[in-house]
């Protein structure tokens, strides 16, 4: 109880000195308004599971940074009953999906009350019928974030499981979901009386609040085209991958169909109706496909401004867009809330020795900017803050792993020599992320028996730990997760490989902060950013990745290592190979050696 009420008064007093943090010092008379920032998905923590990946893990810690700076800003999503799958991977390596069923009594959540104080209820109007929405709130620190929500007993039972699954299969579904998100999230705001100075679409998925907001104004009196331009001027947008895959489309007809009770009008004044045809018009995809609407190329032509997640990103978004944009979609890189993602061990570190104030990131002043002092904490004190990371990391994967072989019929012998999986002592490398096959989680298998000799090394081990999930739809993706798990219970990778199944925030906090070196090798340019390894940077652990996404522009040279070069080989298939032989020559001649050769003190200085 004591424990607990420090961490209550310690939060209080977090919330209450909000007037002095960063957004009021600098900008604290730049918005009449809120930003009003609408995502897909939202992953503030592993026990509200309505994330799948890195852009909700991005949202979440946009959404605790921007409650650290004092920033007016409130998020909206969905409210996913079912969230998104929960991951076991079988004794033939198949990936299995299971999707609970959320009792949101018990998760960190609360009705919005409308202005009269009742619960909070916004309607979306679909084809034959009326869905009512209702709104949840997760409070995140100083910031809100509105959480939607079909599955109430006022809506047909076809219609409850329209938020139940996040990145649900079925487009019409999918068509529904972000039907509910732009326009049910606009509307809530609408409900509550609040006017956002800003309107932040993280990713296409909410494309449709920029046509419910002209929607508005024309049913208020406007004429369209200004409708379209005052809609346009405080609307901004953030693109996040390269991949077709991660740019939503649809079928025109089923928007025109789906979507025809919402935007079918003629587009007078006064009516309240926008023409679906013109919705589609600004929606065409940069191949000019009339048959497609493009949530992304709606969002670039309705916004003010857009920004990639990355410098890299930028040049290849601009590269892709260019003729849909009338100026350059800046680069932005991505970052992480550091609080989320430090161990503790090396949080006491940065605390004790530089007096780093975690929650006020502010860098405004030699004071403040105490990630320049370094150099300040002992080598000794680091290291063995980092073991002690790196031994949570152990304990945890072996009693996964056990629970994971048992399940599958392991004798006791195998369940037993768990006990000694993930030797602390041993140069551990870490992969962890959506397994894409963009992503090549396997390249480090590419040469089996040239693996073995690194992992079998008496002297000087190596070990490799895995983790992620695979769209239930992604059969290729599977196919990786399979082969990997494959792997790891031959006769020649046993015991030193090991995919550890169900990744979510959780099993990421282990990894990055627990590992030696973290692994990303993706197939440049199509890593938007990857902010995976800025988490584990921050717990002192190395960078070895392809340069892409954030690493093309964070590697100097001597604070990690690049795979490849900035070339791209058309040749996909002659680049995998030449990359994986890059890797493991820096594995080899430079990872290895400079984990192992150990000053008097026993510290791998290099």
């Amino acid at each position: 109880m004591a424990e607990y009420q420090a961490v209550i008064r310690d939060f209080d007093l977090y919330m209450t000195n909000g007037a002095d943090h960063w957004f009021h010092r600098r900008h604290g008379a730049s918005l009449k308004g809120p930003i009003a920032y609408f995502c897909a998905e939202y992953g503030f923590y592993e026990s509200l599971g309505i994330y799948s990946g890195g852009l909700g893990v991005l949202a979440g810690d946009h959404m605790k940074a921007a409650s650290d700076m004092a920033l007016p800003l409130m998020g909206v999503g969905l409210m996913y009953r079912k969230g998104y799958f929960r991951q076991t991977i079988d004794a033939d390596g198949h990936q299995e999906h299971a999707y609970p069923h959320f009792d949101l009594t018990r998760l960190p959540l609360l009705r919005v009350a409308d202005q009269s104080g009742d619960p909070l209820q916004v309607s979306v109007e679909l084809p034959g019928r009326s869905l009512t929405v209702a709104v949840w709130l997760a409070q995140v620190g100083r910031v809100p974030v509105l959480l939607l929500d079909t599955d109430v007993p006022e809506n047909d039972d076809a219609d409850r499981p329209i938020s139940h699954i996040l990145y649900v299969r079925g487009r019409e579904m999918r068509l529904h979901q972000e039907l509910v998100l732009g326009v049910g999230g606009t509307r809530a705001i609408r409900a509550l009386g609040i006017e956002p100075a800003v309107w932040h679409l993280n990713e296409g998925h909410s494309a449709f609040l920029l046509a419910e907001r002209v929607r508005e104004l024309v049913s208020a009196g406007s004429d369209l085209e200004p409708a379209l331009d005052r809609v346009k001027h405080d609307s901004v947008f953030t693109i996040h991958t390269p991949v077709s895959a991660g740019n939503e489309r649809f079928e025109a007809d089923l928007v025109r169909r789906v979507a025809g009770p919402l935007f079918d009008g003629d587009g007078r004044p006064g009516t309240g109706g926008v023409p679906t045809d013109r919705i589609l018009s600004i929606g065409r995809g940069a191949d000019g496909d009339e048959r497609q609407f493009d949530m992304t190329a709606f969002s670039l032509r309705l916004t003010n401004g857009a920004n990639a997640v990355s410098q890299l990103h930028a040049v290849t978004a601009n590269a892709t867009w260019h003729d849909l944009i009338e100026r350059p979609i800046l680069g932005i890189t991505n970052g992480v809330h550091p609080p989320s993602w430090l161990g503790s061990p090396v949080r006491d570190l940065l605390e004790r020795y530089l007096d780093a104030d975690l929650d006020d990131l502010d860098g405004s002043n030699d004071v403040s900017r105490w990630w320049e002092r370094l150099d300040r904490i002992p080598d000794d004190e680091l290291w063995e803050a980092h073991q002690r990371q790196k031994l949570e990391l152990a304990i945890f994967a072996r009693g996964r792993l056990r629970s994971q072989f048992g399940r599958h019929g392991e004798a006791p012998s195998t369940l037993t020599e768990l006990n000694d999986a993930l030797d602390p002592a041993a140069l551990t490398i870490g992969f962890a992320r959506r397994f894409a096959t963009y992503k090549r989680a396997a390249m480090i298998l590419s040469d089996v028996d040239r693996l073995e000799r690194l992992v079998r090394n008496t002297d000087r081990p190596v070990q490799v730990v895995f983790a992620g999930k695979a769209h239930p739809a992604d059969r290729p993706g599977q196919g990786v997760i399979q082969e990997i798990f494959a792997r790891s219970r031959s006769a020649k990778l046993r015991g030193r490989v090991f995919i550890i199944e169900d990744y979510d925030m959780r099993v990421a906090r282990f990894l990055v902060q627990g590992v030696d070196v973290w692994l990303n090798n993706p197939r440049r340019p199509l890593e938007a950013s990857g902010t995976s390894g800025m988490k584990a940077a921050a717990n002192g652990v190395v960078n070895l990745s392809v340069l892409d996404g954030w690493w093309d522009e964070g590697w100097k040279g001597d604070n990690g290592w690049a795979i490849g070069t900035r070339d791209i080989n058309p040749d996909e298939g002659a680049q995998d190979w030449t990359d994986a032989l890059d890797l493991y020559r820096l594995i080899e001649t430079e990872v290895v050696p400079r984990y192992y050769e150990r000053t008097a003190q026993g510290l791998p200085a290099g």
